[in-house]
Order: C-alpha cells, then sequence, then structure tokens
C-alpha cells in the first residue's frame, strides 16, 4: 500500500517541475521569466549600449526567445494581467530591435535600415499571434492605443543613443512598476537629453517629449509636471519654484553599439 502510493506521487510531482521548472520548456514554449532574454542581455548590454557585432556573431539565445514569443497565442496574451502583456509588450520590441539590427549589421544608424517609403519601424519584422507585424504596431497600435501608460516611452528602445538606455534585464510583471520608475529617473537624469537651466527659466527635454506630448499631457496636464518627480533633487525643486519654458535637445540617431 505504502509502496503504491509512492509509485502514483512522483510522477505528479515530477509532472509539477515540468510545468514550472524552465529547464523543462519546450525551446519554443513561453517562458514567462524572459529567462534567455535575460542572458542576452546580461552578455551583450553594458551600460545601455549593446554589443551587436557580439550578437550577430551569436545570436541564437536571441532567436530562441523570439520563437517563444511568437508561441503565444492571442487568447492566452489576453488572459494575462496588463502588467504581463505590457511587460510582454515591451520586451517583444526591443528583442526585435535587436535583430532587425544584427539583420543588418554593421549600420551606423537604424534609420538606415529600410527605404523612403518603408523605414525601420514599417517593416514587418516582428511575429505576434500567428502574424508579421511592425514596430510601429507594437508601439501605436497596441502598447499606446490600449494600455494608457506613457512611461513606455522611457522603456522601448530603438536602439539610438537618443533614446532611453537599453536595461541589462528584462521587464517583469512583478517588477514593471518599479522599473518604469527607476527609467524614468536615469532618463531624466541624463543631462546630455535632459536637464534645467535656472539662469534662463527653461527646462531642456528630450524631443519625446515632443513627438509624444498629447502622451504625457493626457495622464498629468502638462509635459512639466510629468517630468517633475523624475528630474534629480535640485533640478524638481527648481521646476516648483517658478514657470520655465520648454526647448527640446538633439535627438542622436547614431547607433547604440558599445563597440562605437
Amino acid at each position: 500500500m505504502t509502496t503504491r502510493s509512492r509509485t502514483h506521487a512522483w510522477p505528479a510531482a515530477f509532472f509539477l517541475l515540468l510545468i514550472w521548472n524552465p529547464v523543462f520548456l519546450r525551446a519554443d514554449e513561453f517562458d514567462p521569466s524572459h529567462r534567455l532574454y535575460s542572458r542576452v542581455l546580461a552578455t551583450r548590454v553594458k551600460n545601455g549600449t549593446v554589443d551587436y557585432r557580439g550578437l550577430q556573431s551569436d545570436p541564437g539565445e536571441l532567436h530562441s526567445y523570439l520563437d517563444q514569443l511568437a508561441s503565444v497565442s492571442e487568447d492566452r496574451f489576453r488572459k494575462w494581467t496588463r502588467a504581463e502583456q505590457q511587460a510582454f509588450l515591451i520586451n517583444l520590441y526591443n528583442a526585435a530591435t535587436l535583430r532587425l539590427i544584427i539583420d543588418h549589421y554593421p549600420v551606423r544608424s537604424i534609420k538606415d535600415i529600410g527605404g523612403f517609403l518603408k523605414g525601420p519601424w514599417d517593416q514587418p519584422v516582428v511575429r505576434l499571434f500567428g502574424r508579421a507585424v511592425t514596430l510601429n504596431h507594437i508601439e501605436h497600435g497596441i502598447l499606446r492605443k490600449e494600455y494608457g501608460e506613457p512611461r513606455v516611452h522611457f522603456a522601448l528602445v530603438c536602439a539610438a543613443k537618443g533614446c532611453p538606455p537599453l536595461r541589462g534585464v528584462p521587464y517583469l510583471a512583478e517588477k514593471l512598476e518599479d522599473q518604469l520608475e527607476d527609467q524614468g529617473r536615469i532618463f531624466l537624469k541624463n543631462r546630455r537629453k535632459n536637464y534645467v537651466d535656472p539662469k534662463s527659466r527653461t527646462v531642456f527635454l528630450s524631443p519625446i517629449f515632443d513627438w509624444f506630448e498629447d502622451d504625457f499631457t493626457e495622464k498629468s496636464g502638462a509635459v512639466l509636471a510629468f517630468v517633475q518627480p523624475y528630474f534629480p533633487k535640485d533640478d524638481g525643486r527648481e521646476l516648483l519654484t517658478r514657470p520655465h519654458k520648454i526647448k527640446y535637445t538633439y535627438y542622436d540617431w547614431t547607433l547604440n553599439d558599445s563597440g562605437k
């Protein structure tokens, strides 16, 4: 009797191990821990720049990760929480951008990819829900349209030096709020892109805040109201003391390549 119970208990425990341990996942089965992408980022990303040459020479884990994301059906996706969905789409966008670059590397800028009528963001290079879509579709057709989360502009990385930096870890649903807040602080701390000049009472901001002004004002009423909490303390306090005008800084489209 005891022996029979143990015999039946072992397969059940092993079955649970197969479900929850990523080691036992099929190569194309989605892993919600984004383990493969985590290894790609840990190996190829440093201080927001990317070793594209190294990634191009060994793209296997990136390809496998994108295969996993492509295996997710829309029905399954719609059953997830909003945070799970957003983390999935942000990682998909950034990982697909990495593959777009290495498919054309070496290039000086992502804008060198594609033609006059169809630039890099209009190429159907992303596999999602059984079809090929564009990076623009992920950003504008889904993330901006369905989630109303302006901080996504701190997370999506278009492979340019002017972008917010690519994090060295994936976005995860359980950490998404903290990660987006941290990205905002990192981006607004970069004085080549965003800074306050008290003498002229001018706030210099990345063009991202111009291009997507409506996203930020819809959330906070004004761009400066949105960015104020993300600035370093001295700049943030300055914004609270008196009115400031906005000017936009140069957006550098040079590839965020660690080799250059």
